[in-house]
């Protein structure tokens, strides 16, 4: 009865998991189809499973190579090491990098159970980056 009882709570939170990462990703599919920049959007993430699940969109176009990418999805400042990277316009998935970053322009993370976005307007338009009334919303004048 133990064995059952673990092999059913392991179950469900591997399929916990999976919505999470799906969820996550049909936000995300959200917000970069709501922005614009001056080149077609192309996207890379450090997080594989979000990659995967952004290339089965059919609005948005990625890349397993972050030189390739024109919009950087950073869960990890510690995965991007290339400098031309470094130099795109970034959206990240945790609030702390939002001051880390200075090219990122925006985040997505959950807080107390509920998802926030965060869009921070003076890098927005340094960067070139336009947003829809949609993501107006979401815009701030600064990083808490």
């Amino acid at each position: 009865m133990k064995t059952v009882s673990i092999l059913f709570f392991l179950t469900i939170a591997l399929l916990a998991s999976d919505n999470k990462d799906i969820m996550r990703a049909q936000i995300l599919e959200k917000i970069i189809s709501n922005i614009s920049i001056n080149e077609t959007v192309t996207v890379w993430s450090d997080n594989k499973e979000l990659l995967a699940e952004l290339k089965k969109s059919t609005h948005i176009i990625t890349s397993n190579d972050c030189a390739k990418a024109t919009v950087i999805i950073l869960e990890n400042k510690e995965k991007i090491h290339d400098d031309a990277c470094k130099n795109k316009p970034i959206f990240v998935l945790e609030y702390n990098l939002l001051k880390e970053l200075p090219k990122s322009f925006g985040a997505f993370f959950w807080k107390k159970g509920r998802p926030n976005i965060v869009i921070i307007e003076p890098r927005i338009e340094s960067q070139n980056i336009s947003v829809s009334k949609e993501l107006k919303v979401y815009v701030e004048e600064k990083v808490w």
